[in-house]
C-alpha cells in the first residue's frame, strides 16, 4: 500500500512470557514525561517502529498465537462444543494460574446457521431464511455473524435473541446491522495479506448471557403489482427471487474474559505473578498515581505494545495521563516562541488498561505517513452497556475484529465511551500514524474514532462529543491538522468513490463522508460541526 511503512517488533519467540521489570522510583509519570512529536517517516526512526535496543534485548520471548482453523466442523477450542467451532484461550469458568499471568482470556464461539422451518405461504425455490432455534451456550457478552466471503454483501436482515445468564429470561429480538463492510481494510492493503478475512456483520452488545436465538432472512426485492385473477397466485405468495445470503454462515458468541485483576493497595507485597490494571483508577477523573504503577512482570507483546507510547507513559502504564496546553507544548521541545495549534494531552486508558490481549493481533505495526483527517464513527453495538463495562465491550469487538473477522488487530485508532472516556485502539503508539481498517477506502493518512453505542436515532451523550473534541484537538495538532478545515484525500476505492479519485472532505468527517453507509447514525453525524469548532477552539484557533 502507498505509503505504508510496516515494522516488525523483534519480540519473538520462546515459551516463557514474563519479562521482569524495575520498579521506578515514583510511581507516577512527570508531567512533562512524554513527548506528542509526530513520528519521522523513516523506517529506522524510534517513533515510527519497533521498541528501543533495550527493550528488545528484555523482549526476547514470544509465544506463536495458536493458528486459526476457520473451517466448518473443526475445533479451535479446549473445551468442547459439539454443536460447532470455537476458539477459547480459556473457558471463563476453568481459568488457569498460567493463563492469568499472561493476558485475560476469552473466548469465542462459533456455530454454523442452518435452514429455519419456512412459512406455509413461501413461494417454491426462493431462498430460505437460516438460524439457530433458541439453545443454551457458553457464556458471551458480545454477537455477530460472519461468512466466507469478505467481499459478499448480507442483504437480509439478522435478529437475534438472548437469554441473561443464569435466568430464563429472553430479550426481545435485536437487529443487528448487516452493513459492515464499510469497516475494512483497504483492498490491496497489507491489511489482507496472508489472512483469511471474512464478510461480518457489526457486533451487538447483549451482556452476559448464556443462550440464544438467531434467524437471518434474504431481503426479497419488490415486485410490480399485477391484477389478481384466478390464474394468479394471491398477493402474499407472490415474491421476487431473493437475494442469496452468502455461504457459510456462522453466528460468533464472543466471551470478552475477566477484567484485568486491580492492582494491589500500597504496601502490598511486591511480587505478582499477573500484570494487573487499575480499571477504577482508569475511570477516575484524577487517577492516584497507582494507576501507572510500571508492573513487574509483562508479556513480550504487552511489552512491545506499550513500548511505543514509552515517550508518553511508563512501560506497562493503564493510562496514559493528561497534559494541560502549556505541558503539552512543552513536551513537544519547540522551537523558543514558537506556538504551535495543538489542544492539550487528553487522559487515555491504554491497551494494557482495558484489557487488550496482545496474543490476537498481528505481530507487526503498520504506519502512514501521516495524519490528515479523523473519521468519527459508532460502534453500531447498542447502547446497552455501563461505562464501567467499556473495557469488556472493546475487548469483545476486538477478538470479533480478529478472529471472528480475520483482521490484523483492532479496526479503529481510537474508542470514546458514553462517559467520555478514551481508549487507545490499535496498536503502534497513540501519537503515532498508525494505519486503520476504519473506513474502507481512506484508511490511508487518517485515522479513526469509533464512539461505543449506536447513534442512529439515539443521541450522543455531551460527554463522548466533548472527548472526541478533546481527542482530535491533540492527535490532529500534532500533525499541524485544522479541526475546522478542509482536506483533500485520495480514494483507495469505496462505494462512493472510485480508487484514485480525489475527495475534498471535513479534517473531522463522518464514516459517510468517504462511504455509502448510514455510520456513525444520524444523531451523532449531526454534533460534528460542534466538535471541530470545539476541537479548533481547544487548538487555540
Amino acid at each position: 500500500m502507498r505509503a505504508l511503512l510496516v515494522t516488525s517488533v523483534s519480540a519473538t519467540c520462546a515459551a516463557a512470557l514474563a519479562l521482569p521489570l524495575a520498579t521506578p522510583a515514583s510511581s507516577a509519570p512527570l508531567p512533562h514525561s512524554g513527548s506528542g512529536r509526530p513520528p519521522s517517516t523513516s523506517p529506522a526512526s524510534p517513533g515510527a517502529g519497533p521498541p528501543s535496543s533495550s527493550v528488545r534485548a528484555e523482549a526476547t520471548a514470544r509465544e506463536a498465537p495458536a493458528p486459526d482453523t476457520f473451517t466448518s466442523g473443526t475445533s479451535r477450542s479446549d473445551a468442547p462444543d459439539t454443536s460447532g467451532t470455537s476458539d477459547a484461550t480459556e473457558p471463563r469458568s476453568a481459568k488457569s494460574p498460567a493463563a492469568s499471568a499472561a493476558e485475560p482470556a476469552g473466548s469465542t464461539q462459533s456455530l454454523p446457521l442452518g435452514p429455519l422451518a419456512a412459512p406455509s405461504n413461501r413461494v417454491a425455490g426462493a431462498a430460505q431464511a437460516l438460524g439457530l432455534p433458541q439453545r443454551d451456550a457458553r457464556p458471551f457478552s458480545l454477537v455477530g455473524v460472519v461468512w466466507d466471503d469478505a467481499d459478499a454483501e448480507l442483504h437480509g436482515t439478522v435478529q437475534v435473541r438472548t437469554r441473561a445468564t443464569g435466568t430464563t429470561r429472553w430479550s426481545d429480538w435485536q437487529d443487528i446491522e448487516t452493513h459492515n463492510a464499510d469497516h475494512a481494510a483497504d483492498l490491496g492493503s497489507a491489511e489482507r495479506e496472508g489472512r483469511t478475512v471474512r464478510g461480518s456483520t457489526a457486533p451487538l452488545w447483549v451482556g452476559d448471557s448464556d443462550g440464544v436465538e438467531v434467524r437471518v432472512r434474504p431481503e426479497t426485492p419488490e415486485t410490480p403489482e399485477t391484477p389478481e385473477t384466478p390464474e394468479t397466485p394471491d398477493a402474499q405468495d407472490r415474491a421476487a427471487t431473493p437475494v442469496p445470503l452468502p455461504q457459510g454462515m456462522r453466528l460468533e458468541l464472543v466471551d470478552p474474559g475477566e477484567d484485568p485483576a486491580p492492582e494491589p493497595a500500597r504496601g502490598a507485597p511486591a511480587t505478582r505473578s499477573a500484570v494487573p490494571a487499575a480499571l477504577p483508577a482508569v475511570f477516575a477523573d484524577t487517577p492516584p498515581a497507582s494507576a501507572a504503577v510500571v508492573p513487574e512482570v509483562l508479556t513480550a507483546e504487552s511489552a512491545a505494545t506499550s513500548a511505543v507510547n514509552a515517550e508518553l507513559a511508563p512501560l506497562g502504564a493503564t493510562i496514559i495521563p493528561a497534559l494541560t496546553k502549556a505541558e503539552t507544548e512543552e513536551s513537544l521541545n519547540l522551537a523558543p516562541g514558537a506556538k504551535p495549534y495543538i489542544g492539550p494531552r487528553p487522559k487515555i486508558v491504554t491497551r494494557k488498561g482495558w484489557g487488550a490481549d496482545e496474543r490476537l493481533r498481528e505481530r507487526n505495526f503498520a504506519y502512514t505517513k501521516t495524519v490528515k483527517a479523523a473519521f468519527v464513527h459508532h460502534s453500531a453495538t447498542g447502547n446497552n452497556y455501563t461505562c464501567q463495562q467499556a473495557p469488556s465491550v472493546l475487548r469483545s469487538i476486538y477478538r470479533y475484529h480478529v478472529k471472528s473477522s480475520g483482521w490484523r488487530d483492532f479496526g479503529y485508532n481510537f474508542a470514546v465511551d458514553k462517559c467520555g472516556n478514551i481508549y487507545e485502539g490499535r496498536a503502534g503508539g497513540v501519537s503515532k500514524a498508525v494505519l486503520g481498517a476504519h473506513t474502507l477506502g481512506f484508511n490511508t493518512n487518517t485515522m479513526g474514532i469509533a464512539v461505543l453505542g449506536t447513534y442512529s436515532s439515539s443521541n450522543p451523550p455531551a460527554a463522548a462529543v466533548t472527548a472526541v473534541s478533546k481527542l482530535t484537538a491533540w492527535k490532529l495538532g500534532l500533525f499541524g491538522a485544522n479541526p475546522k478545515g478542509k482536506v483533500t484525500l485520495v480514494s483507495g476505492g469505496s462505494n462512493k468513490y472510485k480508487a484514485g479519485v480525489k475527495v475534498k472532505m471535513n479534517v473531522i468527517s463522518g464514516h459517510r463522508d468517504g462511504f455509502a453507509t448510514e455510520c456513525p447514525g444520524a444523531r451523532l453525524y449531526k454534533k460534528l460541526g460542534k466538535a471541530r469548532t470545539s476541537s479548533a477552539k481547544l487548538q487555540g484557533r
